[in-house]
C-alpha cells in the first residue's frame, strides 16, 4: 500500500448453527465490520462505533493480532497502520463479531504483505483461529455456508439462492461463546447423534429444495444446543412465541445467543419484524437480508472490489 492511499476492509456479520448446523452452517448478512486503513509510524486504532470503544487502541487489538500471526505464519511482518474502525455488528450477540475481526484481520495482513492467499487457504487458517469454520466461513465467502472442519483440512461451500427473509431478534444483555458452551454436553448417544444428524441433513435438503416451511420446521428440532442453552437464553422461547403466532417459518438462537434468528416468506420480514417488535421488549429488532459477496478489500474510490479464486 503507497503512503496516502486508504485501503478499505469490509466483513459482513454472520449467524451460525440455525438449529441442527451446529458448528457447521453460518449465513452471511449485512450488518458489517469496516475499516479503513492508512500506512502510520505506529499501530493505532481509531474506533467510531461505541461497542468498539472498550477494545485496545494498539497493537494488542484482535484484528492487530490476528494480522501479524497471520503475516507471521507466512515469515513476513505487517507494517504498522492506523485502523479506523466501524461497526455495525454487537459484541457478544451471536452474530459473529470475532469471526468477523478474525476475517478482517487475515484480509488486512493478506495485503499488506502481498501474501496473495486464495479464499480456501484463508478458510482454512481463519478456522484453526476460531476452532469451526461455519461464521469465518460466511463473513468470509458469503451467502450460506456449510462446512465440515477435520484433521485433514476445511471443507465447504456456500449457497446463494435462497428465496426467504430474516428477522433477527437482538437483547440488549451480552453472552460471552465461552459460558454458553458450558451449558452443552461432552456427548451424546449414538442414537442421538444419529437422530440429531438427520434433522441436520433435512434442513439443508430443504433449503437447497426451496422448502422453507419445512426448513423451519427442522430448525426447531435440533437436538445438538438448543435444547441446553434455553435454560440461559430464556428470550428464545418468548420470541418463539410471539413469531410462530405471527407467521414465522422457525426460530433458532443465532449461533451462541442471546440473539434469536427468525426465518420468514420471502418478502414478509419486514411484516413479522413489526409484529415482533409490538410483542417482545428489551429487544432490537432488525430484518435483515444476506450478504451475497462476503468480506472485501479495496482502495478508496476504487470501485472494482478485490475478489479470489478458491
Amino acid at each position: 500500500m503507497m503512503a496516502g492511499e486508504m485501503l478499505v476492509i469490509e466483513v459482513p456479520a454472520s449467524t451460525a448453527n440455525l438449529g441442527p448446523g451446529f458448528d457447521s452452517i453460518g449465513l452471511a448478512l449485512n450488518l458489517y465490520l469496516r475499516l479503513e486503513v492508512t500506512t502510520h509510524d505506529q499501530w493505532e486504532v481509531i474506533p467510531l462505533s461505541e461497542g468498539l470503544m472498550t477494545f485496545p487502541t494498539d497493537e494488542r487489538n484482535y484484528i492487530i493480532q490476528v494480522a501479524m500471526q497471520t503475516a507471521k505464519k507466512y515469515n513476513q511482518e505487517c507494517p504498522p497502520c492506523r485502523l479506523t474502525v466501524s461497526s455495525d455488528i454487537p459484541i457478544a450477540r451471536g452474530l459473529g463479531s470475532s469471526a468477523a475481526a478474525i476475517v478482517a484481520g487475515i484480509e488486512l495482513a493478506d495485503t499488506l504483505c502481498d501474501l496473495q492467499l486464495t479464499k480456501q487457504q484463508k478458510l482454512e487458517w481463519a478456522t484453526e483461529i476460531e476452532g469451526h469454520p461455519d461464521n469465518v466461513g460466511a463473513s468470509l465467502l458469503g451467502g450460506l455456508l456449510i462446512g465440515s472442519q477435520t484433521d485433514d483440512g476445511v471443507d465447504a461451500l456456500s449457497l446463494y439462492h435462497l428465496q426467504v427473509d430474516f428477522v433477527a431478534c437482538i437483547p440488549t444483555s451480552e453472552l460471552l461463546t465461552k459460558k454458553s458452551r458450558q451449558v452443552l454436553p461432552t456427548e451424546l448417544s449414538y442414537k442421538q447423534a444419529v437422530h440429531a444428524g438427520a434433522v441436520g441433513n433435512v434442513f439443508i435438503a430443504s433449503l437447497i429444495s426451496g422448502n422453507y416451511e419445512q426448513a423451519g420446521q427442522m430448525m426447531m428440532k435440533d437436538l445438538y444446543h438448543q435444547p441446553y442453552r434455553k435454560e440461559i437464553v430464556p428470550e428464545l422461547e418468548g420470541v418463539e412465541k410471539v413469531a410462530m403466532a405471527n407467521g414465522a417459518l422457525g426460530v433458532a438462537l443465532s449461533g451462541a445467543g442471546p440473539t434469536v434468528f427468525c426465518l420468514a416468506r420471502d418478502g414478509e420480514g419486514q411484516k413479522l419484524a413489526t409484529h415482533l417488535s409490538a410483542g417482545l421488549h428489551g429487544m432490537q429488532v432488525v430484518p435483515l437480508q444476506m450478504d451475497l459477496i462476503g468480506s472485501r478489500v479495496y482502495k478508496e474510490n476504487d470501485s472494482k472490489i478485490k475478489s479470489d479464486v478458491m
